[in-house]
This record gives structure tokens, sequence and C-alpha cells, in this order.
């Protein structure tokens, strides 16, 4: 069934807690920045969990396991439990134990996070080629992954062995820049074998459902950083979603998001999910948010008004999003963003 095209973010009366029954929040860029918690992130939990919102936690990041994750969102104030903790190792364990024989042996490439999530579903892990196994999956294992562990999942491969990714980010944020996620690792062993992977990951169904099987979520709001995993996944499942700008995306970024990155929602960080949201109203030939009027013009993107950065943000998404329509907007919204600063 296809979806409507977004050309604006939407409003709502209600504050986001209220008018939906889960959070299924990302992590790294929303909730903490390496390892940190993000301003205003645990007073915005507090009271959100406080008012009746369910409060889940998905990542992509297949290395930890839930009980990990839960004990550092725990020591950062927020108090969480591993039941609310959905990771990508969780979603690709699942999607191998529905194609393969119970008690399989998996052949892992990663941490600790898939060897947990493979033994809950009644799989075996393994550490070898030789070891005769149904799959391979693959997983970010940290820094000290040895190369050799590449190697070994190109021989399972090339002999036919189905290879399973937990997830394709090429990057993934560390105290110190940006590094290589799992999507990196995974290219070697697909330039080795030839071979693509079956992936569980955001932004692809199988992490979705199994946040909505987890977390048993009637009206879920997706809240990121990232149009091209949280957004995008959020889309894929038919949800809405809430950007915050905590994270990796830009104000440039937004502008030019093709549909299946636009989000329902956008604020600064995680408040708003404490706040309703402004509508964006047409105005003429343009577009309105608050103080703030945006326009399409031959070339750019021109704002007039005062008022909140963010509502200008908003009133150039739709200008922007309404003139690219089912592609990404290319006209030039520099000057507009440094204007907002941003």
């Amino acid at each position: 069934m296809s979806q409507a095209v977004r050309t604006r973010p939407e409003g709502s009366g209600q504050p986001l807690s209220e008018a939906y029954d889960t959070a299924l929040l990302d992590l790294d860029g929303v909730v903490y920045a390496g390892g940190s918690a993000i301003a205003h992130a645990v007073d915005s939990l507090a009271v959100a969990r406080a008012g009746g919102m369910h409060l889940a936690y998905v990542t992509n990041n297949a290395l930890r396991t839930p009980d990990t994750v839960a004990e550092h969102l725990t020591e950062l104030g927020i108090p969480t439990g591993a039941d609310d903790v959905i990771t990508s190792a969780q979603a690709v364990a699942r999607l191998i134990s529905e194609q393969v024989s119970a008690g399989a042996r998996v052949l892992v490439i990663g941490g600790e996070g898939l060897r947990v999530a493979l033994r809950e579903r009644g799989l075996t892990p393994v550490e070898s080629a030789d070891d005769d196994p149904a799959a391979v999956v693959q997983g970010f294992g940290g820094p000290d992954l040895a190369w050799g562990r590449f190697a070994e999942a190109s021989y399972a491969v090339a002999r036919g062995v189905p290879w399973f990714a937990s997830n394709t980010d090429l990057t993934i944020p560390s105290g110190r820049g940006i590094a290589p996620g799992n999507g990196a690792a995974v290219e070697v062993v697909r330039i080795a074998t030839g071979a693509e992977p079956q992936v569980a990951g955001k932004p692809l169904p199988p992490m979705h459902r199994e946040t909505i099987i987890r977390t048993g979520a009637k009206r879920p709001l997706v809240v990121g950083d990232r149009l091209d995993t949280d957004i995008e996944g959020a889309f894929n499942g038919g949800v809405d979603s809430l950007l915050v700008l905590t994270g990796v995306t830009d104000g440039a970024r937004l502008l030019a998001a093709p549909p299946r990155h636009r989000p329902t929602f956008v604020d600064a960080d995680l408040r708003g999910l404490l706040t309703g949201q402004p509508e964006v109203t047409a105005d003429g030939a343009g577009f309105r948010c608050g103080g703030f009027t945006a326009t399409a013009a031959a070339d750019r993107l021109e704002l007039e008004g005062d008022g909140e950065a963010l509502d200008g943000l908003r009133a150039l998404c739709a200008a922007a999003w309404t003139a690219a329509g089912d592609g990404s907007c290319a006209l030039d919204g520099g000057k507009a963003l440094a204007r907002l600063g941003l």
C-alpha cells in the first residue's frame, strides 16, 4: 500500500507523549553521545515516563546485550530494564531462526550481543566455517574485531552458506569522531564473495517487526536523529516519527530529504516529546510556521519573518518538500539556514 508523499511537518495539539503510547527511541545521537547523556534527555524521558508513555530503546548496534545497554542507561539516570531494549541482534536472530532448523549452528562474526540473541532463539553460535554452520551472521564487533573473522565469514559464504547481517550502517559515532560501522565490515565480505546478505536492522521491516513484537505498541512514535535509518524505518513501518537535531542530521540534509526520509515532526531535542507541535500552513505561495514564511524561488529557498529558529526550519521544510514532490529538493537553502543559525 503506497503512502501519501509528506510535503510538510505535521502539527499536534497534544504533547507527543500523550498522543502516542510508546516512544521507540534510538540511542546514539538521541539519548546519549560518546557515552554521556545528551542535554535534556534524562529529564525529558522521566517526565514522559511519569505521564504514562512507554519508553523503548531501539539500536542497530549488535555488540552490546540488552542487559548491558539497560545498565548503561540506568547509570545515566534513565531507569531501564533489559526488556525495554531492542537490538538489531535480536531482529536478525529471529530472522535466522525462521529459516533454519531448531538448534542449528550459526557462524558468528561479531560480539556478545549476537551470541546472546542467537541463544535466545535456540540457535548455537560457532566460530569457524569448518563447524558446519547453517548460517553466517555478521554484526558490529567493536574496534578490536580481528581481520581473520572476515576471512572466516567469506569462506562460509563462498560455500553457499546463507549470510545475514544485523545492519549495514556504514558509520558509528564514537567519543573521538565517526568510526567505521558494521556496514563497512559487511562490504569486506561482499567484495570477497560477491554475495548479498539478508539484513535485519533499521530501516528494514524485520527491525520494526521486532520492536512491535517486544513492546506491544499500538500507537508508536519513532524518535531518531538519522534520516536513513530511524526516519526511513518509521516510513517503512507506516508509523509516525520525530527527528531530533542532537545527532547527525543538519538542516541542509533535512531540506533535501526524499519522501522516505521526511519525519512527521521536527524538534531540537527530547523536550519535543513533552510539547505539542506547531502547524505549518499554506500562506499564499509560501508556507508559514510561527513568525516565519518560507517560499521556493527559481533556484533557492527564501525565508521572511522572525521568531523561533525551529519554526523557520519547519516552514523551510514545507517549501522544500513541496517543491521536490517525490524527489529530493535541490534548491539552495544555505542563506535561509544561516539566518536561523542552523
